[in-house]
């Protein structure tokens, strides 16, 4: 990976990336997108290396991106991000997704919330010194991440969480989500869709060793999960939408 101008970031779809269509899977997209995150936080002065210096962290609260394509393997992509707001608990980072002749295959936009490492409880953005100098002003470049209702569904699965789920905050990785439920989706659907947009809500951290619950609802072209802890607390709620 490498950057080759402000807030663009250049990377390639490796093998280890995609599925039986050669195309890369929504998970390691969004890792990708998220990657881009952290880059470019931290040549702002605010990334996780630095929050943690002082005891706090990021942690992502809503996630939706739309795509026309899934890139292919070995196929170079460009990710453009940049903030365009700041609350006193949330921040909105948008990306643009473009190909290797700058046509945008994609979006995304994230909203993001800081941390106390200790309490775990979220913290004013205000703190942030220089946060306000990185504001470009450019709306988001497709709708806003969506709320996802609660699922109500007989068909649902069961996960402990392990070792390899977790990150570096020591709770579920946010894209393992995802890759359990594409998991609950059926193969004709992956292999055959051309455009998606998925909305993911993050409500409560999932932890090491946790029996996870997880609920799938179809509906049309639109699949709704609702993954759960042992007391049926949810810790996050996806849409996935097909074209």
């Amino acid at each position: 990976m490498f950057y080759n101008m402000a807030g663009i970031y250049r990377y390639r779809v490796e093998p280890q990336d995609v599925d039986f269509t050669q195309r890369i899977t929504l998970a390691a997209l969004g890792h990708y997108i998220l990657r881009t995150a952290g880059e470019d936080a931290d040549r702002s002065g605010f990334g996780v290396r630095e929050l943690n210096g002082h005891n706090c962290s990021w942690v992502l609260s809503r996630m939706a991106v739309e795509l026309e394509r899934q890139p292919e393997r070995y196929e170079p992509f460009d990710i453009q991000t940049w903030v365009c707001e700041y609350g006193r608990l949330m921040t909105t980072r948008n990306f643009l997704l473009l190909d290797d002749r700058g046509e945008c295959f994609g979006a995304a936009v994230t909203h993001w919330a800081m941390i106390d490492l200790d309490s775990r409880q979220p913290m004013d953005l205000r703190q942030l010194e220089g946060a306000a100098a990185s504001l470009v002003d450019r709306e988001p470049p497709i709708d806003r991440p969506r709320k996802v209702a609660a699922v109500e569904a007989d068909d649902v699965v069961y996960r402990r969480v392990v070792y390899s789920d977790i990150d570096f905050n020591r709770h579920v990785n946010s894209m393992k989500y995802l890759e359990w439920m594409v998991d609950r989706l059926p193969l004709e659907i992956l292999g055959q869709h051309d455009g998606v947009r998925f909305d993911i809500n993050y409500l409560h951290e999932g932890k090491y060793g946790q029996s996870l619950a997880i609920a799938c609802r179809a509906e049309a072209q639109e699949w709704r999960f609702d993954v759960k802890d042992e007391a049926g607390v949810s810790l996050c709620r996806a849409s996935i939408r097909f074209r």
